[in-house]
């Protein structure tokens, strides 16, 4: 199930369309919602095997988001990217406890940093035999969760508000109840996704979550 919708500046359309052939390809009998009444369809998300969400923004009701929560613990699979998963529903706990994170700003602009891969999790299925890489796109400041298994992270320089380099998760895993949980946080454009280990990991990432 992929659920797309939310500000358009984060293309959730074109976006979640680049990795629609690779989960047909997988074998996945893939159906696309642009509401987020899904999330309240019980019976649906249980016959789900892995939700892709590309929503950046917007408000979730609390039905909507208890069934959603319930659907992952039983199992279903949850991933996204970018904003899409980590600037969603800004207010919301439940959710913010699902995913491991939530966004809280970025410097203006896209910058040239690297992504560097956890060496204590290089054998983890979603990283391995990568390699860290560079990327010029948004860097997420983020608030997370400290029960999340962080798969790379970038770091924020030493600036005038800050007097010391700061790491910062940018891709992790975590489970919930039965469910499994990939977030990236690299996704901003669509030509992030043209780095081949952005496009792997993001790949990797879909098929570990799902059931």
């Amino acid at each position: 199930m992929v659920v797309r919708g939310g500000w358009e500046g984060h293309d959730p359309v074109a976006i979640t369309d680049l990795f629609l052939p690779f989960l047909r390809q997988r074998g996945f009998d893939v159906r696309v919602s642009d509401s987020l009444d899904v999330y309240a369809d019980a019976e649906l998300l249980a016959a789900t095997d892995l939700v892709v969400q590309c929503w950046s923004m917007g408000d979730i009701t609390p039905e909507q988001s208890a069934g959603l929560a319930s659907a992952v613990r039983a199992g279903t699979g949850l991933a996204g990217w970018h904003g899409g998963i980590v600037d969603s529903f800004r207010g919301d706990v439940a959710y913010t406890l699902l995913t491991g994170g939530q966004f809280l700003m970025h410097p203006d602009g896209f910058s040239d940093h690297t992504v560097t891969l956890a060496e204590d999790r290089a054998d983890h299925p979603v990283i391995a035999g990568l390699n860290d890489f560079q990327v010029h796109t948004e860097k997420y400041w983020l608030a997370t969760d400290p029960d999340i298994d962080v798969l790379a992270t970038t770091v924020f320089e030493a600036a005038e508000d800050r007097p010391r380099a700061v790491t910062m998760p940018a891709v992790w895993t975590r489970t919930a109840g039965a469910g499994r949980v990939f977030v990236s946080t690299i996704g901003h454009k669509a030509d992030d996704f043209d780095v081949p280990e952005v496009r792997a990991l993001t790949e990797r990432g879909l098929l570990w979550a799902s059931r």
